[in-house]
């Protein structure tokens, strides 16, 4: 990855983060969520499962492009993350997407301070 040596590590991991988030949110509920129906359709849920995939890749991009505003948009990502793993948690049967979206909560928490 000799392209992103104006990163650090931790930017590095935090991209890998919510690229992996932004495919495991995007895929489960196209897949799973969708297959199994009821409380895993339901509106709110849904929806933050694709809102968690946009701002995820969203931030991967503001990271990549090296915006000074990656900050911003990192924090909100932790945010939006971090209700994403609650909800997914409570719906249950998802725990890869609880997993996937508390790492990229932490990591992004980090690139938020």
């Amino acid at each position: 990855m000799h392209h992103l040596t104006h990163l650090s590590e931790e930017q590095r991991q935090c991209i890998e983060n919510c690229t992996t988030c932004h495919e495991v949110c995007l895929s489960m509920a196209a897949t799973h969520c969708l297959k199994l129906g009821g409380k895993h359709v339901e509106q709110e849920h849904f929806r933050l499962m694709m809102d968690c995939a946009e701002i995820c890749a969203t931030s991967a991009n503001f990271m990549l492009r090296g915006s000074p505003l990656h900050q911003l948009i990192c924090g909100v990502c932790a945010e939006v993350c971090s209700q994403c793993a609650g909800s997914c948690a409570q719906v249950g049967d998802m725990d890869e997407c609880v997993e996937t979206c508390r790492a990229c909560s932490e990591s992004c928490r980090k690139m938020a301070a």
